[in-house]
């Protein structure tokens, strides 16, 4: 029953993603205003991170979700926003099948596109961060050196790294899109967790193991850490200006319904 709760969740996902647009248009000329837009602004009067986070009651974040493909990734990622956002956080989504058909569309899957695919992916979700957005990244990120590259992006304490994981069998099972039958009959070349190596995180933030968890169980326990880690970035944050109290999004959120 656990299995094909989440395999349902896979499915109202897939689903949704038919009525994204991802169309853009790119404008081909740029006016003399537009061009002193790209000389380097003065930093004095540059918007710093730690500005943003005393303004908005919350410090940047990055939330990467790293798992085979059918683990759950995008289901808990989707889901997660949905909550922190209902909550007053301000939050951004990055799913890597949204990225391979915009900003990484030129990628192939050998080795040095998946380098870099994961390269783009990290530094998208670093500049949510120091917007100050609770960024959440889902996408396979196979390397461990990658990952910890897309770490290295950001201050100790902002990235955590979720290992959403769940047996290969289970993610067969649970195969919406077809991926793992195409790639056992050879069809997709290079495909994670077939022909293609995954390496597990060593020590991450936060394991979720969904072949074990329903998918309610495994929300609240992302849910939670993150919550956690947000609060404790604005504790740290506060001592450090030497403020002994300042409204966090929770507060917000809770002045604005009553």
């Amino acid at each position: 029953m656990a299995n094909a709760a989440w395999t349902i969740q896979a499915e109202r996902t897939l689903h949704c993603r038919q009525f994204y647009d991802l169309s853009v248009e790119i404008g081909s000329t740029l006016d003399d205003e537009s061009q002193d837009l790209k000389k380097k602004p003065d930093e004095t009067l540059s918007v710093t991170p730690d500005e943003r986070a005393a303004r908005d009651g919350q410090t940047g974040l990055v939330v990467w979700f790293t798992g085979l493909s059918g683990a759950g990734k995008t289901t808990l990622a989707v889901s997660v926003e949905r909550q922190l956002f209902d909550l007053g956080y301000r939050t951004f989504l990055i799913d890597g099948d949204l990225l391979r058909v915009g900003l990484c569309s030129d990628l192939g899957y050998g080795a040095a596109d998946r380098h870099e695919n994961v390269r783009r992916a990290g530094v998208v979700s670093s500049l949510m961060a120091n917007a100050g957005l609770i960024c959440l990244t889902a996408l396979i990120s196979p390397f461990r050196a990658d990952r910890a590259r897309a770490r290295s992006l950001l201050p100790a304490g902002c990235f955590l790294e979720v290992y959403v994981n769940a047996p290969l069998s289970v993610c067969e099972a649970r195969d919406v899109k077809g991926l793992y039958r195409r790639a056992r009959a050879n069809e997709i070349p290079n495909f994670t967790g077939i022909s293609s190596v995954y390496e597990p995180p060593g020590s991450p933030d936060l394991e979720v193991r969904t072949d074990l968890l329903s998918v309610e169980e495994s929300i609240a326990k992302v849910l939670n850490v993150v919550r956690e880690r947000v609060f404790s970035l604005r504790e740290k944050e506060m001592s450090s200006d030497g403020v002994t109290s300042r409204p966090s999004a929770d507060q917000h959120l809770s002045r604005s319904t009553t």
